[in-house]
């Protein structure tokens, strides 16, 4: 196609534009329509890394005023649209799996199974971000008070295979990313990624929260613990670590998906801090909780810092530190900007997330967010100690106080809210050209192995 024919055919489709939204049923035909042609568009153009600059700027018209429709789509419909795909609110779909049904009912309203898969072997720079459309259609169901919260009721129910695993549970069971095992009174969850210093990835994720479900499901334990596994990673080998973040390499290598981000702090964080959900009631009036420890051994960066903000006794290597260096990275530190102003005000949150400000664990500053302090080789000795004085005196009230900290601090609805808002930003710093300068600029990305 030539660029003059190029041009005219990206002109023709921007005049189809729906001029306005009307009901759903009729919205989703005509809108429909104006996405299967910019998807259309799109596929006659060379793949990213090839397209000369008038191709370059045509793709970026067609994704710009697709993504716009489906914005104003969305505003209108967003509530009609979950009620579509979860049945009025009878069915509890998960971040992943409602977009995967919104593919199939709506189609061109996010990319469907086989647009992702072949976007899968391509590095994060060369992609289009077509994943941005899971985060304009993730936001506007966040945003709707209603279907928001149904989303959020979802995310904190147990994996489906959690419960199927607990009928085989013995006290002990690793996973891809995370073992668990139970010490006395305790279910110790260990972070496992030895080769990455314990990073997050998608090879973690779903291992991680399963391990998590499972230490709030087992009815043998009272308390729960959260720790990094030993690494082998040249540097630090043989030492344990709480955790290094996101794995950056996979980020830069485009094998991190946007929704990666969604069921990570939809889920497994989002239940370190408020339990695991009940069907039948509301998140905020029952569940399924009990105290969590961290132990902070090295050092807990990024998204690992993000975890001690939704632990409830946090000891810490008096050696140990904790950055968010997610601005440098590009992206955007999960809940910390909801969360951390609440520990240490919002000075120095803005200075560790704005200016990449290192807290060391045993300073003031971080003894706001650590309660323990201890030598490095004690640390054993004084996670065995707090567990037995807490369960020592007794975690009847435990679920009862951690709820009512909650509703003063962070209800469900303050946190809907701040998703919508971070699903939105997160979905375009994830395709953002400055991520992938700041990952070669600071990581080296482009030199780093599998």
């Amino acid at each position: 196609m030539t660029d003059n024919v190029l041009g005219q055919a990206v002109k023709g489709w921007a005049r189809t534009a729906p001029a306005r939204t009307t009901e759903l049923a009729s919205d989703k035909a005509g809108f429909g329509h104006f996405w299967q042609r910019s998807g259309e568009l799109l596929a006659r153009l060379p793949a990213k890394p090839k397209r000369n600059a008038e191709e370059a700027a045509a793709a970026a018209e067609i994704l710009a005023l697709a993504r716009e429709s489906r914005t104003r789509f969305m505003r209108a419909h967003a509530r009609g649209v979950y009620d579509a795909l979860t049945a009025k609110r009878s069915l509890y779909l998960r971040a992943d799996e409602l977009c995967a049904r919104a593919a199939k009912e709506y189609p061109g309203l996010v990319p469907d199974a086989k647009t992702l898969e072949r976007d899968s072997g391509m590095n994060q720079g060369d992609k289009d971000g077509l994943e941005i459309d899971h985060g304009i259609f993730l936001s506007q169901v966040l945003g709707d008070p209603v279907a928001g919260a149904h989303l959020c009721h979802a995310m904190l129910l147990p994996r489906e295979e959690s419960h199927d695993l607990l009928k085989s549970f013995t006290g002990k069971m690793q996973f891809d990313g995370a073992r668990i095992e139970r010490v006395g009174k305790a279910s110790v969850v260990t972070m496992c990624n030895p080769r990455y210093l314990n990073a997050e990835d998608e090879t973690t994720l779903a291992g991680l929260e399963t391990a998590i479900d499972l230490a709030l499901l087992d009815p043998h334990s009272e308390i729960c613990v959260i720790r990094g596994d030993t690494v082998t990673h040249t540097k630090h080998a043989g030492k344990r670590l709480f955790g290094a973040g996101i794995n950056l390499t996979h980020l830069y290598q485009g094998r991190i998906r946007f929704l990666w981000y969604m069921l990570r702090d939809l889920g497994l964080v989002n239940k370190l801090y408020r339990g695991l959900a009940l069907p039948e009631v509301p998140p905020e009036e029952d569940g399924i909780e009990k105290l969590w420890i961290a132990a902070v051994e090295g050092f807990a960066i990024g998204g690992h810092c993000q975890l001690l903000l939704a632990i409830d006794q946090v000891i810490a290597g008096k050696d140990a530190y904790m950055t968010l260096p997610a601005r440098k990275e590009g992206i955007i530190p999960g809940a910390a900007n909801l969360r951390l102003p609440r520990h240490v005000g919002p000075r120095i949150a803005r200075q560790a997330i704005l200016a990449e400000r290192r807290i060391d664990c045993a300073s003031p500053e971080g003894r706001l967010i650590c309660d323990y302090i201890v030598a490095p080789d004690a640390m054993d000795f004084e996670v065995d100690r707090l567990v037995k004085h807490i369960s020592g005196a007794g975690v009847v009230s435990a679920a009862g106080n951690r709820r009512a900290l909650r509703i003063a601090e962070e209800p469900l609805d303050a946190f809907r809210r701040y998703m919508a808002v971070y699903t939105r930003e997160q979905a375009h710093c994830h395709f953002s050209p400055a991520l992938i300068a700041n990952l070669e600029q600071h990581w080296n990305a482009a030199n780093r192995k599998n």
